[in-house]
C-alpha cells in the first residue's frame, strides 16, 4: 500500500471539503434567496462540471494555469511555481469538478427552509449574512453535512482531473485513483484490489454513518 498516496488523497479531500463549504454556502444561500436574472446562468455554471467529462474540465484547466497563458504565468510569478502539476493546483481543480456535490445539497436544504420563516427574518431586519447564519445554516444541518460528505468523497475518487491537471508525481499529485491505475496498467491486481478495496470501504463507512445519523434524527423527532 502506498501510504504517500493514501495520505495524499486524504489531504486533498479535507482542504477540499473545506473550501467548497466556504464557498457553497453563501452561493446555495444567494441562489434561493437571490432575485436577480441573472441567477440562472449562475447556478448552470455551477451545475456544469456535473455534466462536463472531467478530462474536458482538467484539460481546459491545464492550458488555463499553464505557462502559455497571461493567467498562468501570473500566478506561477506570483506563488513561485505554476499551479498545473502540483498539489495546489489539484486543489483548484478539485473544488471547481466537486462544486456541484456541494451545491446542489445546500440549494435544496436552504429551499426547503419556510418562506414564511425568511420573510420573518428580513421583517426584523436581518441582513443576507444574519440570515445564513442563524437561520438557513441552523436548519438545513443535514444538508451541510451532506454537501460536505459527498464533496469529500468526490475528491476521494476523482480521476480524470487529477490526471490530466496533476499527472503523476509520487508525494506531491499521485492520489489513490492514480495508484489504482497504475496498479492495474502494471498488472498488479493484487495491490490494485487492495487499493480498490480501501477506497469502497471509504465511501460505505461515510455514507452509512450520514444516513445513520440522519435516521437517529428522523426517530428522535417522532
Amino acid at each position: 500500500m502506498d501510504w504517500q498516496a493514501f495520505a495524499l488523497t486524504l489531504r486533498l479531500a479535507t482542504v477540499t471539503t473545506a473550501i467548497l463549504l466556504a464557498i457553497a454556502v453563501p452561493l446555495a444561500a444567494l441562489l434561493v434567496l437571490g432575485r436577480a436574472r441573472w441567477l440562472p446562468a449562475l447556478e448552470a455554471l455551477a451545475t456544469l462540471p456535473l455534466v462536463l467529462p472531467p478530462t474536458v474540465l482538467g484539460f481546459f484547466l491545464l492550458v488555463l494555469l499553464g505557462p502559455r497563458t497571461a493567467v498562468g504565468r501570473g500566478i506561477a510569478a506570483l506563488l513561485g511555481h505554476p499551479l498545473a502539476f502540483s498539489f495546489d493546483g489539484l486543489v483548484v481543480g478539485s473544488v471547481l469538478y466537486s462544486l456541484p456535490f456541494a451545491v446542489q445539497p445546500l440549494v435544496a436544504g436552504f429551499a426547503a427552509v419556510p418562506s414564511s420563516l425568511t420573510d420573518a427574518a428580513r421583517l426584523l431586519g436581518a441582513g443576507p449574512a444574519r440570515m445564513v447564519t442563524s437561520l438557513l445554516v441552523p436548519l438545513a444541518r443535514r444538508s451541510l453535512v451532506t454537501a460536505a460528505v459527498l464533496s469529500f468523497l468526490h475528491t476521494v475518487g476523482e480521476f480524470g482531473v487529477v490526471l490530466m491537471l496533476g499527472g503523476d508525481i509520487p508525494g506531491s499529485t499521485r492520489t489513490l485513483s492514480i495508484l489504482l491505475y497504475n496498479q492495474v496498467e502494471n498488472f498488479d491486481y493484487a495491490a490494485a484490489e487492495r487499493t480498490a478495496a480501501i477506497l469502497l470501504a471509504m465511501c460505505v463507512v461515510a455514507l452509512v454513518a450520514v444516513y445513520s445519523t440522519s435516521q437517529q434524527r428522523g426517530g428522535n423527532r417522532g
